[in-house]
């Protein structure tokens, strides 16, 4: 990875695109330390620290603590994460929009942005409200009225919206996907202050040092766990047959397709994430709700949610897996380019067997991301110490930053490839 780098910044354009993408994580950085005016920020943080193992504790470390301590980019890319997802199921549902999306190009998909962008607007506007009521109704705000309240929504919103088109600046003029590299700042950003908390917990309860090595020894096997099947894939032998264009013989060899295992990526559980703390975060927006049993069941501690969970993450990959590799289109550019698998016939069989090869992986893929991020959730519902460690969302936040980390490096390998940089490839 170090040596990607190296080579990468010796490269004038892909060095702009570093510096770019450091730029934009340094602006949203520097959003996340300003505070919204008319909230006592002390109290909130204060407020917080009993939410820990929350969904708001998860919607915290999501937004790299800026929702506990009330900053411009509280709301984080939350809102734009759960318009996405809205907008791609409707995609199925609504003609329209289906039309839309296959049909029109690119026009098409520049509308489904538009769409998107004026969606994302719409839920920060319900979640910067849902927030001022949480705050209001825990007497956390230092000024109260109506201008107080408008201020308070207002900038909440216009962070989500910056925060937004920062996202896409950077996927177009940066190095990876814009949404991810945020995600990945925001969870990033706070592994100084976890570390030093463990360290504190060790310290003060010695007996307890045993728990968080193992602990640590876990998170360092689902690191390489998450690396190996990341990099996993299947790989289809394809022949391709000779071809006699004037004197000269194309074709006869033999190469492969090759397949992810884990064709997602880590978007199955950002979306998954997003739509399962939805009822829970909703109700804890409203007043009084805080301890109700409603909250109880979509704890993340819950077996509802962890099954929620876990059966959306396998959801989600299916969807994702679907979208990104079309059977059918493949086997027609097999049969047009003079390629077989052996054993199948061109066309329908071909594409058949690679859908059965889809599933088959997707399944892994997906039962392998649910893993990773249920059994943190189960080993801190089992003990009371690996709770206050804050493992309950470790699982998910190790996905998200080793996959964004792998990604991003695929990604810049890829541009390295494209420019023909010898020094890479040996």
């Amino acid at each position: 990875m170090l040596q990607t780098l190296r080579n990468a910044w010796k490269i004038e354009e892909l060095r702009k695109k570093i510096l770019f993408t450091l730029f934009m994580i340094l602006l949203y950085r520097l959003g996340n330390a300003v505070p919204v005016p008319y909230i006592d920020v002390d109290r909130l943080a204060s407020y917080f620290t009993t939410l820990s193992n929350t969904v708001l504790g998860l919607y915290n470390v999501m937004s790299g603590s800026a929702f506990s301590q009330a900053t411009v980019f509280a709301l984080s890319i939350q809102p734009y994460i759960n318009a996405s997802i809205i907008i791609q199921l409707l995609c199925i549902a609504v003609p329209a929009l289906e039309r839309m999306q296959k049909d029109e190009g690119e026009e098409g998909k520049k509308k489904l942005e538009n769409i998107t962008r004026y969606s994302t607007i719409g839920i920060a506007l319900l979640q910067g409200l849902g927030y001022y009521y949480l705050i209001s109704s825990n007497g956390l705000l230092s000024e109260s009225g109506v201008w107080q309240a408008v201020v308070i929504v207002a900038t909440f919103v216009a962070g989500s919206a910056l925060l937004m088109w920062m996202g896409e600046q950077i996927t177009e003029f940066g190095i990876g996907n814009g949404i991810s590299i945020i995600l990945f700042a925001s969870i990033v950003s706070r592994f100084p202050n976890t570390i030093v908390s463990l360290i504190g917990k060790v310290v003060d309860e010695p007996k307890t040092w045993w728990i968080y090595t193992l602990l640590l020894l876990g998170a360092l096997a689902i690191i390489v766990l998450i690396v190996i099947v990341t990099n996993a894939e299947r790989r289809i032998p394809v022949q391709y047959a000779k071809r006699v264009v004037g004197r000269k013989i194309y074709g006869g060899q033999s190469t492969n397709l090759p397949m992810k295992v884990n064709m997602s990526g880590v978007l199955p559980v950002i979306f998954a994430q997003s739509i399962a703390s939805l009822p829970a975060t909703v109700a804890a927006f409203i007043p009084g709700a805080k301890d109700s049993a409603f909250m109880k069941v979509f704890d993340t501690s819950s077996v509802l949610y962890m099954i929620v969970y876990f059966a959306l993450i396998v959801f989600f990959s299916y969807f994702y897996s679907s979208i990104q590799f079309n059977p059918v289109e493949v086997a027609n550019n097999l049969r047009k380019n003079g390629g077989y698998i052996p054993g199948f016939r061109p066309g329908r069989p071909t594409s058949e067997f690679i859908q059965r090869v889809l599933n088959k992986i997707t399944l892994f893929g997906a039962i392998y991301l649910g893993i990773v991020a249920i059994v943190p959730m189960i080993i801190s519902a089992c003990s009371s110490t690996a709770a206050n460690s804050g493992i309950s969302v470790g699982g998910t936040s190790l996905i998200i930053v080793v996959g964004v980390a792998l990604e991003t490096v695929q990604a810049m390998e890829a541009q390295m490839i494209m420019r023909n940089y010898k020094g890479f490839l040996k």
